[in-house]
């Protein structure tokens, strides 16, 4: 465990901010708390964190209005909400969260989700503007390239056929990554899912469409990205393009 992964918890309540910051530092996490947004803004003004965990029905301001203020460059969420069903998980989904749970959460179940998010988020990430060809360094791994499109799986960038960085959160990159990874055949969204949240994850095929809804939103930004991604009905999606390795 690297002892330098630091975590922000945001409650209003005292008691779950102690209960979960205790458990994750025994698990050899830095743990810092905040009770409220304004004071989750003022911490990550003044410092950095690998992840939130982030209440979302708080006095004043709710966890949701909070995340929609947070810049591109934030650290990634999980949502925590005593309001479990699958509307709310969607709208969180959709407002941006890697993940979602119910409280009151198992702190071993939240503690895995935890995990799981830090390793999609594993990814190097640039310290200068990005090459327009792949990165030859270790870390870097292969690029698929479609329709004049170029994406680096190692560094989880996306590049439109004029160079153009196209900005996707982590969710939406590992969706367009199954696309893109079986081209030219319909996908259910069970499969989408799967391949792109793990087989761990629980089913919500509406998260499925609102994601699918904004990365198709963010590919139309981009040159010839409008038509990358065709819904075949009643059956699911269908990702046009060829896809090269070369």
């Amino acid at each position: 465990m690297d002892l330098q992964t630091r975590i922000l918890i945001v409650d209003d309540d005292e008691g779950i901010r102690s209960l979960i910051g205790e458990f994750l530092a025994k698990h050899g996490y830095e743990t810092v708390t905040a009770a409220d947004p304004l004071e989750m803004r003022a911490l990550l003004a003044r410092e950095a964190f690998d992840l939130i965990v982030l209440d979302v029905m708080m006095p004043r301001e709710d966890g949701l209005t909070a995340m929609r203020q947070m810049g591109a460059d934030a650290p990634p969420v999980i949502m925590l909400s005593a309001v479990g069903s699958d509307v709310d998980r969607i709208v969180g989904l959709e407002m941006g969260a890697d993940d979602y749970l119910a409280k009151p959460c198992n702190p071993r179940e939240l503690l895995a989700r935890i995990r799981t998010v830090l390793r999609r988020r594993a990814a190097v990430t640039p310290a200068a503007e990005p090459s327009t060809a792949c990165d030859p360094a270790p870390n870097s791994g292969a690029c698929l390239h479609f329709a004049g499109w170029r994406m680096d799986l190692g560094l989880r960038l996306l590049f439109d056929p004029t160079s153009a960085l196209i900005s996707l959160s982590d969710g939406e990159f590992r969706l367009l990554r199954a696309f893109a990874q079986h081209p030219r055949r319909v996908l259910t969204r069970d499969q989408l899912l799967d391949w792109s949240r793990g087989e761990d994850s629980e089913h919500y095929d509406r998260a499925i469409d609102v994601q699918l809804s904004r990365l198709r939103r963010k590919l139309a930004e981009g040159q010839g990205g409008g038509d990358i991604i065709r819904t075949v009905r009643n059956e699911g999606y269908l990702f046009v393009p060829a896809v090269t390795d070369r």
